[in-house]
């Protein structure tokens, strides 16, 4: 992949997005890969494919989803990319149900990047590559970091399309959680964009308002500092 393309991409993905469905089919370009899908997985979001290349993709989504193993499981469980680079070799003991199941006359390697928010678990994307293919650490670098960003827009559409976002806010309830943002920032030592969709993903979360988790941000009953699994809640 050119630096240049991924530097765009990155840029794109930085911005809001208004949709997410068109993100597969661009990460076919970036990625020496026949077929990927961005899907929400676990509590928080359900399981949904958002995007999908084709229908391979999908159907490997659905495969997961239904047998509920599978490298976007183990990526999202463990907050780390899972790379399968060649099925042929893969062990018996890993994903005994999903294995047999794979279409091996089109799918030789699977690969999966968890999205995460802070501590919120998003879903994952899952790319595959018709034959064995190998992943170059940069590119499981650029991978990763992709999947950040999109888990980033995936939260942003699922906040703005909830009731409780489309309710104004007093300009009070703004102050205090502009308060509380800088104490996030401060804890996690990021961005107050970053600071911010944090506190929303708590929020959406945990079914509070913004204002309540900023008073509790603001009172010290919460806060957030980064763990080995990324960022955590601690209270």
């Amino acid at each position: 992949m050119a630096r240049d393309a991924f530097d765009a991409a990155v840029q794109t993905l930085q911005a809001p997005l208004d949709s997410v469905e068109g993100v597969a089919d661009s990460l076919i370009d970036l990625f020496p890969v026949s077929g990927a899908t961005v899907s929400t997985l676990g509590e928080l979001l359900g399981n949904q494919t958002l995007s999908a290349s084709n229908e391979v993709a999908a159907r490997l989504d659905e495969l997961q989803f239904d047998l509920g193993e599978g490298p976007c499981w183990d990526s999202l469980t463990t907050g780390r990319p899972v790379l399968a680079p060649n099925l042929r070799e893969l062990p018996e003991t890993r994903w005994p149900v999903f294995a047999p199941a794979i279409p091996r006359d089109q799918v030789g390697a699977l690969f999966a990047f968890p999205m995460l928010v802070g501590p919120l678990q998003i879903g994952a994307i899952d790319l595959y590559a018709a034959a064995p293919t190998t992943f170059a650490p940069l590119q499981t670098r650029q991978a990763a970091r992709i999947a950040t960003l999109v888990g980033r827009n995936v939260l942003r559409l699922a906040l703005a399309s909830s009731t409780e976002e489309a309710q104004p806010e007093s300009k009070h309830s703004r102050r205090r959680v502009h308060q509380a943002t800088g104490m996030v920032l401060a804890q996690l030592e990021t961005t107050a964009e970053e600071a911010v969709l944090v506190m929303q993903g708590h929020a959406f979360a945990t079914g509070q308002s913004m204002m309540s988790v900023a008073e509790e941000v603001l009172a010290g009953r919460l806060a957030f500092h980064s763990g080995p699994s990324g960022i955590e809640e601690r209270r």
